[in-house]
């Protein structure tokens, strides 16, 4: 009898269908079936010994909230035997929250109950630590967090709220953008297992080596049991950042070149491409975009698609430009741009570029098409820095590309990968891209009424608003970052993020700029929120064209009960 391993991961819904990925031990049918009667079925397909299966269920009722099961060869798997959570539902928007009369949306996607789209983001989630005395992380029961030394995870929290208060209003999508898994700094349990495996004195020592290594990090972090029935619950999108491979993941074209040399890199970075793909990116996208899919197509066919997605990681990392993992999602009126800012990247040093030209041109389009009334762009990486970061991670740049001479340069990169200046200021030229996008975007009679940049990766949270000095976009633009969802940041690195937003901070950073003899930047910004620290999830919330801003911690009492604490609440737009 086939078993459920992983899963299941409900990952689009529409109005009338939704598609639930899930992982069993063996080849088989996978059948959702919902309570109203509606249902799909898909045969597993294989890669590297593992079975998947992404089910489209069609015919569902808009603004309706239905139950479903999940069968294997028409045994029930889902939901498991004593759970103490309530039903996994589908729940579908509908009424007024579809697309305006006479509109349609590429996806066919609309917005939630009665015209209101609730997203809800974070970044960095290290797996939550299991408790022996309640069967570990692949048990069913919930798991007290007071012997988490770095606190509760935002998701165990979110999913305790919602499955107290079914009912209640709850997001309409997750985003998690980036650092999913972290293949480089893994958990003691982990260690043991890849000690079990193989030798750890030999490298990667006791980071991730291949596949299988890749499989068993989502096990640990998606059987995590509240974090299991949120994600059969709530939709999610998902993006890579670099843990997801590996810390400074395209970093610099010296960077790669080294990693390129060691004789275990092909196999991981192939690896990660490949777990990528079958994990998080194939839930991304929308059924219609996966019937046109043919790598998706191929993989499926094939008696064992291991070879045609291997293939396929190598052709993406020998030339990243012919792969493709952003994607759009739209929501109504609410359009979601999720753009990858670590396997786009032009690495050469006289043509540093956060984004390839094929992508930054479909950035460019999705984002000037019109007819939203928000725009989010979805990046793991913050476009707007504290500014002392900001002017830092420029003048490295200009040291590294020669501008103060080859010991200048040499001294650069050791910096850059000694400290983390990889983010959308040290590549300056795209910074200011971005912004000039932003602000078309946001301009003209079409303009919608908001546009904001969603990030994680910094191990903080803030909020800050651009000005351009011609005056600006018609739109309010903001820089909304979330991080982490489980996660710790040393006290020292705390200091140093307050004080790259100082007056004083600020300062010094423009002495960097001088050095490095950068031009002004495209904006100026300042800092209205935060910063904040502690774990933490993001929520918009949009109808029509107002907008929402709440930021909730996942704190836990003395008696160890968890709960979501709201930081700050603030309305952006009316």
């Amino acid at each position: 009898m086939a078993r459920l391993r992983l899963g299941p991961l409900l990952r689009y819904v529409d109005g009338a269908s939704a598609t639930v990925w899930v992982e069993a031990d063996r080849p088989c049918t996978a059948e959702v079936r919902c309570a109203d009667g509606t249902r799909g079925t898909s045969r597993t397909f294989q890669v590297a010994g593992h079975h998947y299966a992404l089910v489209h269920v069609q015919g569902l009722r808009p603004g309706t909230d239905t139950a479903y099961e999940v069968s294997l060869d028409e045994s029930p798997v889902w939901p498991l035997p004593d759970s103490p959570f309530p039903p996994s539902t589908i729940r579908t928007p509908g009424g007024e929250g579809g697309p305006r009369s006479g509109e349609s949306s590429e996806s066919g996607e609309s917005s939630g109950d009665g015209g209101t789209v609730r997203v809800t983001f974070g970044s960095c989630r290290w797996a939550a630590p299991p408790a022996a005395e309640h069967g570990g992380s692949h048990g069913s029961r919930l798991r007290p967090q007071q012997d988490d030394p770095i606190g509760p995870d935002a998701l165990d929290t979110l999913a305790a709220r919602i499955a107290a208060d079914p009912a209640a209003p709850r997001p309409d999508v997750l985003l998690l953008l980036g650092d999913q898994v972290y293949a480089d700094e893994v958990s003691d349990d982990t260690r043991r297992w890849l000690a079990a495996r193989r030798d750890l004195s030999e490298p990667p020592g006791d980071q991730v080596a291949d596949y299988e290594e890749y499989t068993h990090l989502y096990y640990e972090s998606w059987l995590d049991p509240q974090v299991r029935w949120l994600l059969s619950t709530v939709p999610s999108c998902m993006i890579f950042d670099d843990h997801d491979v590996i810390d400074d993941w395209n970093t610099s074209a010296s960077w790669l070149a080294g990693m390129r040399a060691t004789p275990w890199w092909r196999e991981r970075i192939l690896s990660g491409l490949m777990s990528y793909w079958v994990y998080q990116h194939i839930g991304n996208l929308p059924p219609k975009e996966l019937e046109r899919d043919e790598l998706f197509a191929a993989v499926r066919a094939a008696p064992d698609g291991t070879d045609v997605l291997r293939a396929f990681a190598a052709a993406a990392d020998t030339d990243p430009a012919s792969t493709r993992w952003s994607y759009r999602r739209d929501f109504g009126r609410v359009r979601l741009l999720m753009v990858d800012t670590r396997a786009a990247r032009v690495l050469k040093e006289d043509e540093r570029a956060m984004l390839d030209p094929k992508e930054a041109q479909w950035l460019r389009e999705q984002a000037l098409e019109g007819g939203c009334d928000h725009l989010l762009i979805g990046t793991s990486l913050p476009w707007l820095l504290p500014h002392l970061i900001h002017d830092a991670e420029g003048w490295d740049a200009a040291l590294c590309r020669g501008e103060r001479g080859a010991r200048w340069a040499r001294f650069g990169e050791r910096l850059r990968r000694a400290a983390d200046l990889e983010h959308w200021a040290a590549f300056p030229s795209s910074f200011d891209s971005l912004a000039a996008l932003i602000a078309e975007a946001g301009a003209g009679a079409d303009a919608p009424a908001t546009v904001c940049v969603l990030s994680g990766d910094v191990h903080h949270a803030y909020v800050a608003e651009p000005t351009w000095p011609d005056g600006g976009p018609d739109a309010r633009v903001l820089q909304l970052t979330c991080s982490p969802v489980h996660n710790s940041i040393p006290g020292y690195i705390r200091g140093g993020f307050r004080f790259g937003w100082s007056r004083v901070g600020r300062a010094l950073g423009r002495r960097f700029a001088r050095h490095g003899r950068l031009p002004r930047a495209a904006v100026d910004w300042r800092r209205t929120g935060g910063p904040w620290f502690g774990n933490h999830l993001m929520t918009l919330t949009m109808r029509g064209r107002s907008s929402q801003l709440r930021l909730d911690r996942a704190l836990a009492g003395k008696d160890g009960a968890e709960r979501m604490e709201t930081v700050t609440e603030t309305q952006l737009t009316t």
